[in-house]
């Protein structure tokens, strides 16, 4: 008997062990990749992806604002709430293989009726009116996994734990970008403020000596307007700049985790140096990096996992269930060992009938979702290749029209310089003098954004090479 159930349990773990997978995976893709980024100026495998955002970002300020906004984000803190979960999944699919076990203590007395069948035959046969079962058991059951459904069932979990580690990535990518372009663009209105405030004390100034000439009777009561009109229009900026300060601190604050707030700074938009020629590597690396690229590649593993489980569950399913313990129907013999043992094993193969069409469809269905699986992937892959070349296209093209604003500011600025000492002299009329002031706030307000603008392209093309969450 102990050698006959040894054979069985032998042969069971020969078919567990020899689960096979019944659908076949298809590869991953290789989608097509140029050599090098369109207007790369550097081809080179390093990247600028490879370094830690503290390497890229080295103001202390920005450093301490992504630091609170990693902590506490809350977008990051529910990411690494899915870690969690999908640990858990895992670490509970590693079980998955062992049996179903249950232990089951029961107990009963039945007394039938005295005019029963059974009561008769319990009267003349055992001298008593009542039944007495007693029972300790151990019962398992378990699905031999033929078709590698288990196995199929570790690899979605496995799949979705690594999508969840690389959605945490996402998340911290962006994060770091939101709030390093937010701080650049706090340091850019705090230029255009000044630059407002400049053009006030500029404006007075040519209001006043207006107002001199007019008392004077050698201008009008429209030139006096006019150029008030213009010193309104830089002080209106005052408050709106102030305005929007606040709001781009509050939403700051908001990234960090924190209640809103005046932020600190400790630079100015002028003092940040925007990075010349930065390395972007080689597309394919970039794959490795980026963490929507590697999402997209995960849910292909996911879809090949689902599929396979589709396609097993058309199959017939071997099920093994086996009880063992003590049973007696005196509660006086319970532990009468070995008298009272008693064990059972079976086992049986279920195959699907009336489903088959049912299995089939979704058979059918989860080869359809692998299939759009793979397309996400391949155009996850075209887009991100595309935001690289945007954003090179971007730095490249703003640096130019930073030239040629520089140059043009500068241009302006003489001119005011020009236009008030003509002015003074009765050569140049008041209107010339409001024109050029006007032109020169317009061209440091726009030299302002445009700097904005070449820091924010570079943040772009470093989260768009995969950089920023290491």
């Amino acid at each position: 008997m102990e050698n006959s159930f040894i054979k069985y349990v032998a042969f069971i773990a020969l078919i567990f062990s020899s689960a096979c997978k019944v659908s076949k995976d298809i590869e991953k893709p290789q989608p097509a990749l140029p050599a090098a980024f369109r207007d790369a100026s550097i081809t080179d495998t390093a990247s600028i992806a490879d370094i830690g955002w503290k390497q890229f970002f080295t103001d202390q300020t920005l450093q301490n604002l992504i630091d609170s906004a990693i902590a506490n984000n809350y977008d990051m803190q529910y990411a690494l709430k899915n870690i969690q979960s999908a640990q858990l999944v895992l670490k509970q699919t590693k079980y998955a293989y062992l049996p179903d076990a249950n232990l089951n203590v029961t107990g009963s007395i039945t007394r039938p009726s005295d005019n029963s069948l059974n009561g008769i035959s319990l009267s003349q046969f055992l001298g008593k009116s009542y039944i007495e079962d007693y029972s300790a058991n151990v019962s398992l059951s378990w699905e031999a996994d033929i078709w590698g459904k288990i196995k199929e069932q570790k690899a979605i979990a496995l799949a979705q734990y690594l999508q969840t580690t690389e959605a945490r990535k996402a998340i911290q990518t962006s994060i770091v970008a939101n709030i390093a372009q937010s701080y650049y663009n706090l340091l850019m209105l705090d230029e255009q403020l000044s630059i407002a405030k400049q053009n006030v004390l500029l404006n007075d100034s040519t209001l006043k000596m207006i107002r001199l000439q007019y008392d004077a009777g050698q201008q009008t009561a429209l030139a006096i307007q006019q150029a008030d009109a213009q010193r309104l229009v830089a002080v209106q900026l005052v408050p709106q700049f102030e305005q929007e300060i606040t709001i781009q601190e509050n939403a700051l604050s908001i990234l960090t985790g924190v209640l809103p707030t005046t932020i600190k700074r400790n630079i100015t938009l002028s003092t940040v140096a925007v990075p010349e020629n930065s390395p972007t590597g080689i597309p394919a690396e970039m794959l490795n990096r980026r963490p929507d690229v590697k999402t997209n590649e995960l849910a292909i593993d996911l879809a090949n996992a689902q599929t396979g489980i589709a396609k097993a569950n058309m199959y017939p399913s071997l099920s093994i269930t086996a009880q063992a313990g003590i049973n007696s129907f005196k509660i006086s013999n319970w532990f009468n060992i070995p008298a009272s043992l008693f064990g059972a094993v079976a086992g049986g193969i279920t195959q699907p009938l009336f489903q088959r069409k049912q299995l089939q469809t979704q058979y059918e269905l989860a080869k359809v979702n692998r299939e759009k699986a793979v397309i996400n992937f391949r155009s996850t892959v075209l887009n991100a290749v595309g935001e690289v070349s945007d954003a090179l296209i971007k730095i490249k093209k703003l640096k130019e029209q930073q030239s040629i604003a520089a140059t043009r500011v500068n241009t302006l600025q003489q001119a005011i310089g020009n236009a008030n000492q003509l002015f003074r002299n009765g050569l140049a009329t008041y209107l010339e003098v409001i024109t050029a002031q006007s032109n020169s706030l317009q061209g440091e307000l726009e030299l302002a954004s445009l700097k904005q603008a070449q820091l924010t392209a570079n943040i772009e093309l470093y989260k768009s090479l995969g950089g920023g969450w290491r």
